[in-house]
């Protein structure tokens, strides 16, 4: 008998053990032997397949397939057998995580996750269809050849003293150019300006800029060449500019200050002012609401869209808004001027524009939309003497003197007020943008140049026989682009072919009076052939938007930039419609 605590032990010897051991083979080769032979042939096709299904799945990878091992934005892809790293999702440049550095840590299920990503669609676009279309490409180049000699990673060319202008020290005239070039399928000019952008283009630059100009040509620029190409490079770029450009959004009210510098990430208003202009305070919502969509990141979207939503909360006159506000109060400037030139442009293009860009989902810019635009034909909407031309004024003082003034500037709305029609807005929007093309038209057309002054005045009490006039100090062209803006639209929308012609008759204008040796230059004076006067400056935006949208216009493919897949931005940057869409 044993009590509860007591224990045999069996101590086996080392020849025990391994007597023991043997046991199991003999056991193994026992029951082997006792299988039939047709048991014995399906083990052994059974084992054969597994061993080649072994083989095939690590020694042979399909062509082209992308693994993605997903660490939440961590993302490594294998194309071909070689690995890469998406510096997207990299954790020592993912915006998110440097701001939280908790979601760097993993656990071992997230790390181990892996999922197949979709290929993303590069966008392609067809070769020049028309000549009308090679006449353009033929005038790019022309600015293109003259730019990369005299002014090469600067932002501005000075074609006639054969140097350059730098205004942010950003390469304005490349990053602003690349979807033009991509869009004219320019290939060997455009690999050029994207290794450029990839090995030069820094942020890191003590440098103030200011927010409106750098967002629409510079951020814009970058989000849409991303979207044709899916060129990862583009999108750390935004998303690096983007970071620098938010502490401009920390003021007292959410209106954002005008100017940043981008190395101490210091907001300031401007130098001149202590107010921010209202249209470039409005008119970067395009631009950071696509970068939140593409990084997943709410953060750009937010400040944005606080920004329309004070907006939307103040006070107007019908819909009408003051060209001045206040960063920190948050509140119009009292008795600033109202107008749809400069200052006041944009910020009625957006409303629609984030509108059609969010699926028509936010209302309430819509609303704001059609009653500004009632507000415009209430209050600044008049008839010429003797012919009766419509065009758009300003009101002085807070809405008290009318002056019979209107900008180039205000020429994009008549295609603004066709995409509106476009997407469901009143019908009779496009009257009045119809009527606003003529007048617009009329302003080139009454030149000698063929070619708009900056400001025209217009006679409306019959004081004598023209209908329209120009002051001296107002008769310079900048090569700008918003009549042409509108042609496009118009032409896109309508089919009517007269739209054409009249962008041939501009782009004939520029031909002969602004093209020089090395590329095109401003003009002082539209009013006399014999001295125009050359103001040795070609701005960005005569690649980025007046040559892009004279080769939308003469494209006879209605397609070949879908209206109803992309909205443009100020500065004729694409983005896509909808979340769905990236």
């Amino acid at each position: 008998m044993f009590g509860r605590g007591d224990h045999i032990s069996l101590n086996l010897t080392d020849s025990e053990k391994f007597s023991s051991q043997k046991r199991t083979p003999r056991k193994i080769r026992r029951q082997w032997n006792q299988l039939s032979k047709c048991q014995k042939s399906l083990v052994y096709m059974g084992l054969l397949i597994f061993v080649l299904t072994m083989f095939y799945l690590v020694s042979v990878e399909p062509k082209g397939a992308v693994i993605s091992i997903n660490f939440k934005t961590k993302i490594i892809e294998k194309v071909n057998g070689d690995e890469k790293k998406d510096n997207l999702g990299d954790i020592n440049n993912d915006p998110q995580i440097l701001e939280h550095p908790e979601k760097a840590q993993m656990n071992n299920k997230e790390e181990n996750e892996q999922v197949v990503e979709p290929p993303r669609k590069i966008i392609s676009f067809p070769d020049p269809s028309t000549p009308r279309q090679r006449a353009v490409i033929k005038a790019f180049q022309h600015a293109w050849k003259g730019y990369k000699k005299f002014a090469w990673g600067h932002d501005h060319l000075r074609p006639i003293s054969e140097t350059y202008h730098d205004w942010f020290g950003l390469g304005l005239t490349i990053v602003d150019s690349l979807d033009t070039m991509y869009l004219m399928n320019l290939k060997e000019d455009y690999i050029e300006a994207r290794n450029w952008v990839e090995k030069h283009l820094n942020f890191d630059i003590n440098r103030d800029v200011n927010l409106f100009e750098v967002t629409i040509r510079i951020l814009g620029g970058l989000l849409s060449i991303y979207h044709f190409t899916k060129d990862d490079m583009y999108l750390r770029k935004a998303t690096d500019l983007a970071n620098r450009l938010l502490p401009c959004f920390e003021s007292e009210s959410g209106i954002p200050y005008s100017d940043v510098n981008l190395f101490t990430r210091k907001a300031h208003a401007p130098k001149w002012s202590l107010d921010s202009s209202t249209s470039e305070v409005t008119t970067i919502q395009l631009e950071f609401r696509y970068l939140s969509w593409l990084t997943d990141n709410p953060k750009y979207e937010n400040v944005v869209s606080k920004v329309s939503q004070i907006v939307h909360k103040l006070d107007k006159t019908d819909g009408l808004v003051p060209i001045f506000i206040n960063a920190n109060s948050g509140q119009f400037r009292s008795y600033s001027t109202i107008t749809l030139g400069a200052r006041g442009d944009s910020y009625y293009e957006y409303l629609l524009k984030q509108w059609i860009q969010t699926e028509k989902s936010l209302e309430y810019l819509k609303n704001d939309f059609i009653e500004s635009i009632a507000g415009v034909e209430k209050h600044l909407a008049k008839r010429t003497v003797p012919n009766g031309y419509l065009f758009i004024g300003e009101l002085l003082g807070g809405s008290k003197d009318f002056k019979p003034k209107m900008d180039h500037l205000t020429c994009y709305l008549p295609g603004t007020l066709a995409l509106g029609v476009h997407n469901g807005l009143p019908l009779s929007h496009m009257k009045l943008a119809e009527e606003l093309m003529t007048t617009c038209y009329q302003t080139y057309a009454q030149q000698p140049t063929f070619l708009a002054p900056e400001i025209t005045y217009f006679n409306i009490q019959g004081e004598n026989s023209h209908d329209m006039y120009v002051k001296s100090n107002d008769a310079h062209n900048l090569l700008r682009p918003e009549f042409l803006e509108s042609l496009w639209y118009m032409y896109q929308l309508t089919g009517n072919s007269t739209y054409q012609d009249w962008g041939w008759q501009i782009f004939q204008g520029f031909e002969n009076y602004t093209k020089v040796v090395n590329g095109y230059t401003s003009i002082g004076n539209v009013k006399n052939t014999a001295n125009v006067r050359p103001k040795d400056m070609m701005e960005s935006f005569f690649l980025s938007e007046t040559l892009k949208y004279l080769y939308l216009l003469f494209s006879d493919d209605p397609k070949l930039l879908d209206l109803n897949k992309y909205v443009v931005n100020s500065e004729a940057h694409p983005f896509p419609i909808g979340q769905l869409n990236l």
